[in-house]
C-alpha cells in the first residue's frame, strides 16, 4: 500500500469505527493526527497545509477558497450540525429583547469569522431584521485565515477575556461556551481557558430557541453545519479514488451511528439532541452530499457576504467548492 495519509479528524460517533480501523478507506491506509482542541490543526491547515486531510470549518473553507489561498477541496460531509436561534445571551441590565435591539450595542465573540457566529449573526439578520452593521463585534481571538481584512464593525479586545468583558458591561451580549465540548470549534463562546465558570445571569435573547430552528428549517431547508473534510490539491491529483473512498468510508460510519440514535443504543449527550434534530430533519441528523445540503451551503455562502467576510464579486458556486462525484 502507498504511503500513510495524514488526517486530522475529531471523533465523534459517525467517525469513531473509522478511526479505530473498523472501517477501510480501499486504497488507503490512515494515520491519524489527533490534535487538541482541533481549531489549532484548523489553523496548521489552512495556513500550512499541514495535513493530506483535514476537518476544516466551513466559513473558514469557503473564505480561503473564495479568496485563492486555498490549495485544497471539501468532500460534502459534515461533522456537527445545530440549530442557531439560541446560544446568544444578553445581560439583563442591558434592556436588549431582540436581536434587533443589538443595534448600537458592542457584543462578543471569539473571531468574527467563527462559523457559529456567522450562522447566528445570519438568523439575526434575516429572520430578525437585525442591521450587523450597526452592531459593534468585540473579538479576542485571531481569524484562521490571516489574509482575512476585517470590516470595520469589528474591534479586538483588550486584554481582558469576554466573559470579564461581560461582567463588567463593556459588552451586552455573547454566545454562550458550547456544553458539548465535541462539537466545539473554539470559536464562539464568553468563555476561555482559565475563566471562571458562566453563570446562569444571562439571558438568552431568543425564546424557545428550539422550536423557532426547527419552524426556520421546515420553511427554509437550512440546517447548519460546524465542518467538513478537505483533501489537498495535491493528494486529490497523486490518488484520484481517495476522495470517493473517504466519502464511502465515512457514509458508512454515519450509517451506522445513526441506526444506533434511531435504536436508542447511541447514549452521548449530544446523541439526545441529534434524535431530537431527526424528528424535524426528516430522519438522518446528519445528511451527507451536495444536494441535500444545498440549501444550508448557499445560506453559509450568502451569510458570509451579508457580514463582509466574503466580497461579493468573489462569491463561488458552491459546486465550485466540492469534489465532483460521477
Amino acid at each position: 500500500m502507498a504511503n500513510p495519509i495524514t488526517i486530522s479528524l475529531r471523533s465523534y460517533g459517525h467517525t469513531a469505527d473509522l478511526k479505530a480501523g473498523l472501517i477501510p478507506v480501499d486504497g488507503a491506509d490512515l494515520d491519524f493526527i489527533e490534535v487538541v482542541p482541533q481549531v489549532h490543526a484548523f489553523r496548521r491547515m489552512v495556513r500550512a497545509q499541514e495535513f493530506a486531510v483535514c476537518e476544516l470549518a466551513p466559513t473558514t473553507y469557503f473564505i480561503a477558497k473564495c479568496i485563492g489561498h486555498a490549495p485544497y477541496t471539501a468532500l460534502p460531509v459534515f461533522f456537527e450540525r445545530r440549530f442557531h436561534h439560541g446560544g446568544f445571551v444578553v445581560r439583563e441590565e442591558s434592556g436588549i429583547t431582540e436581536p434587533k435591539g443589538l443595534e448600537g450595542q458592542r457584543a462578543g465573540v471569539r473571531s468574527y469569522s467563527g462559523t457559529t457566529g456567522v450562522w447566528t449573526r445570519g438568523v439575526f439578520m434575516n429572520e430578525f431584521g437585525m442591521d450587523n452593521d450597526r452592531v459593534t463585534w468585540v473579538v479576542d481571538d485571531e481569524e484562521h485565515v490571516t489574509q482575512l481584512i476585517l470590516p470595520p464593525n469589528v474591534e479586538h479586545a483588550p486584554p481582558r477575556s469576554l466573559s470579564s468583558l461581560m461582567a463588567s458591561g463593556a459588552i451586552q451580549g455573547g454566545f454562550l461556551s458550547r456544553a458539548d465540548k465535541a462539537a466545539n470549534d473554539g470559536h464562539a463562546g464568553l468563555g476561555r481557558a482559565g475563566d471562571a465558570p458562566e453563570t446562569a445571569a444571562y439571558r438568552e435573547l431568543v425564546d424557545d430557541a428550539f422550536a423557532k430552528g426547527a419552524e426556520w428549517f421546515g420553511r427554509t431547508g437550512i440546517y447548519p453545519m460546524h465542518s467538513l473534510l478537505v483533501i489537498r490539491d495535491d493528494v486529490l491529483a497523486a490518488r484520484p479514488g481517495l476522495a470517493r473512498a473517504l466519502y464511502d468510508a465515512l457514509s458508512e460510519n454515519k450509517r451506522r451511528h445513526v441506526a444506533a440514535l434511531m435504536d436508542g443504543t447511541a447514549r452521548e449527550k449530544i446523541d439526545d439532541r441529534y434524535r431530537a434534530q431527526a424528528r424535524v430533519v426528516g430522519g438522518d441528523p446528519l445528511p451527507y452530499g451536495l444536494e441535500a445540503n444545498r440549501p444550508s451551503l448557499e445560506a453559509l455562502m450568502r451569510y458570509a457576504v451579508q457580514q463582509r467576510l466574503i466580497l461579493a464579486d468573489k462569491a463561488r458556486p458552491v459546486d465550485e467548492l466540492f469534489v465532483p462525484f460521477d
